[in-house]
């Protein structure tokens, strides 16, 4: 029996997982990618001979679809991830909650009865709300901001300036005042709300690509697959019960043309929108997607003398535009990886404001924040120093947002993205890698369904 013949357009998380999944069940898959690099919004760049992300990433304990497909490309997440308790630390004088290494909830009760730099109230508007949201099973009947959502609850201004904006900045990258309840409280659910093992961050000690997509690639590789870097489809029609796809890339010679039994576009929202917009059948879909806001990261790195570094991996940063203060959480990439010694990583989300520097202003205002900061004049002086913006990191994770699901009216094509609505049981998630995994198995198992 012939093999289902499967094109995946978007090199990405979610294509690469996409990809994968299909491959495992069986499926001839060919991946076609635009960029050189594959990784799509979360991958490796390089820049004054570095190598270097386009935007730092912690992960999650929970996040179960990413960790099973690492190992399923040959990668031991234990030695790939530096995992650390669940936590949020500020510099030196500032706030400390982390959690111990014991079993849930009564991690997060000791974090919260140990934390420094809150008062009585705050721990008390903290155990409050989340007593109510375990209880009310981190879902909600109708969404809101993030921001309604809290003073519902009643929660503090301190609280909310040191743990739930920080928190809804890093996980969705839209500003509280704008980001959805739903999403946020999915967020909440697999963190303070999880297991404590669930609940753990992981950070990539590799860059992102070599995190995931090549080995994804040299895994598709050796089960037959064809993948295309550097090759941009043009077009995707339907033809009788297949679809014809019309590609052009100098690694093919020039303009290509192939038909498959079956299509999944894996690409942002803007690119999905562009690729079907032609397709009469295709258009409550394109509307949707055009409706999605783009939101950038800017990640500021900056290079100090070997010896530099900070007592733990990372720290979270107040930060305030208004005193030009950027960023909202500083990496010590010398602890996930030696030969990265005295390299800092500065996020900043929902950085709209911030991306519109020049670069160079960037970088100085943001190493004067570290040194204020950590009580180090040194850390103002870096000796290297290299602003990176992805403008489409994620899109506006805004209240009451449709999301289209992975299925469409087109036979045979399936989508798969960050963007896509979770299943009932998951619910909505942000744009993160899981959210991009987790995607790109459904979009797989909707067409092995088929």
């Amino acid at each position: 029996m012939a093999k289902v013949n499967v094109a995946v357009i978007g090199g990405g998380w979610a294509g690469c997982a996409a990809a994968v999944e299909l491959a495992r069940q069986g499926a001839q898959v060919t991946l076609y990618e635009a960029a050189r690099t594959l990784g799509g919004r979360a991958r490796r760049i390089e820049a004054a001979g570095r190598t270097l992300d386009n935007g730092q990433h912690i992960l999650l304990g929970a996040y179960k679809s990413t960790l099973r497909m690492l190992r399923t490309v040959g990668i031991d997440p234990t030695d790939a991830l530096l995992r650390v308790p669940l936590q949020m630390r500020y510099p030196p004088g500032g706030m400390e909650f982390v959690a111990p290494r014991l079993p849930a909830p009564l991690h997060l009760a000791v974090a919260l009865l140990r934390a420094t730099g809150l008062g009585r109230d705050d721990k008390l508007a903290m155990a409050r709300f989340s007593s109510a949201a375990r209880w009310m099973g981190w879902r909600l009947d109708n969404d809101c901001t993030v921001i309604e959502l809290l003073e519902r609850f009643d929660q503090t201004p301190r609280l909310y300036r040191l743990m739930w904006r920080p928190l809804c900045l890093a996980a969705l990258n839209t500003p509280p005042e704008r980001a959805s309840a739903q999403v946020f409280m999915a967020v909440l659910r697999d963190s303070l709300g999880a297991r404590r093992q669930a609940s753990d961050m992981l950070i990539p000690r590799a860059d992102l690509t070599a995190l995931f997509p090549d080995k994804a690639a040299q895994w598709l590789a050796g089960k037959g697959a064809t993948i295309h870097t550097g090759v941009k489809v043009a077009t995707v029609a339907p033809q009788g019960e297949r679809w014809l796809l019309t590609a052009h890339g100098s690694a093919l010679g020039g303009d290509h043309a192939a038909t498959f039994d079956r299509v999944v576009v894996a690409g942002s929202p803007a690119a999905a929108a562009a690729l079907l917009t032609p397709l009469p059948a295709a258009e409550a879909l394109v509307t949707q997607l055009t409706a999605f806001e783009p939101e950038p990261i800017t990640t500021c790195y900056l290079q100090y003398a070997p010896e530099e570094r900070l007592a733990q991996p990372f720290y979270a940063l107040e930060d305030e535009p208004a005193a030009r203060r950027w960023g909202q959480f500083v990496f010590d990439r010398g602890q996930l990886d030696p030969a990265q010694a005295g390299l800092f990583a500065v996020v900043t989300s929902a950085s709209g404001e911030a991306a519109a520097l020049p670069q160079q202003d960037m970088a100085a205002d943001v190493a004067a924040q570290l040194a204020q900061a950590f009580g180090r004049p040194a850390l103002a002086s870096p000796l290297w120093t290299k602003v990176v913006t992805e403008k489409r990191a994620t899109y506006a994770c805004t209240a009451g947002l449709s999301r289209p699901a992975n299925a469409t009216a087109l036979p045979g094509l399936v989508l798969a993205g960050d963007y896509t609505a979770g299943d009932d049981k998951t619910g909505n998630y942000p744009a993160t890698l899981e959210m991009a995994i987790r995607s790109g198995l459904a979009a797989a198992a909707l067409l092995h369904a088929r």
